[in-house]
């Protein structure tokens, strides 16, 4: 399993061996950021050219479907699998993943202009950083806020299951509203989470697939909380 223990320092560590815990650390976390801001390039890229490839009719084929759950799957395979993948394998199938979720994205092109698309990208890139900055940065413990935004987060899937059948505008408006404070909440919590997670002992396998998972729990993040944006505030064609 991998090892999750908050990176407290132990009685008698010397000032030398926690200056070289925070410079790990440092590593550590900008490896997660490297990883999950090449997923997003990836998404954007991978949305961008189905876009111009694609027609409308997209929307309304059954192999809607099927760009939809695939993604669901895959990330469902790596966080079943994550502790008996090798480094390079689950990085792989995490870029895999993004260029996955970028293809089903790539229907809001079809449905928003482009130009408020890259307004609210901006915007969401903006507010995740300060989010992100604020979890990674801040002495409140935030673990105690990890079952109230699960809750949320499962308030949220299953609301959007139900209006893909009702179509309402207003419940739409509202899940839109709760999932911003959902997942800008869940990204300072697992901010702090994976920061919690580095451990100065790991091995390198050890240390790249909790690098890995981080850069994946941060994407997801992000891209719901670019979504839910663009759902309240994107310029419809």
């Amino acid at each position: 399993m991998l090892n999750t223990d908050q990176n407290a320092a132990a009685p008698g560590v010397s000032a030398s061996g926690a200056a070289a815990i925070d410079v790990g650390l440092r590593a550590f976390m900008l490896r997660v950021y490297n990883y999950m801001a090449a997923g997003v390039g990836l998404t954007g890229v991978a949305a961008f050219l189905t876009y111009q490839f694609t027609g409308p009719e997209l929307l309304q084929s059954p192999l809607m479907w099927v760009l939809m759950l695939a993604p669901l799957g895959l990330v469902f395979f790596i966080s079943a699998r994550i502790n008996t993948l090798s480094v390079d394998t689950a990085r792989a199938l995490f870029f895999l993943y993004a260029v996955l979720v970028g293809i089903s994205l790539s229907t809001i092109f079809h449905i928003y202009t482009q130009s408020s698309i890259t307004r609210v990208f901006f915007i969401s890139a903006a507010a995740f950083g300060a989010l992100s900055l604020w979890g990674y940065t801040t002495q409140r413990n935030l673990s105690g806020f990890g079952t109230f935004l699960f809750m949320g987060l499962i308030g949220v899937i299953i609301a959007s299951l139900v209006n893909l059948f009702l179509r309402s505008s207003g419940l739409d408006w509202v899940i839109s509203v709760i999932g911003v404070g959902v997942f800008a909440g869940l990204t300072a919590y697992d901010t702090q989470r994976i920061k919690g997670m580095y451990y100065s002992g790991d091995e390198v396998a050890s240390a790249g697939r909790k690098a890995v998972m981080g850069a994946l729990s941060l994407y997801l993040n992000f891209i719901n909380l670019f979504m839910m944006i663009l759902r309240l505030t994107g310029g419809r064609r």
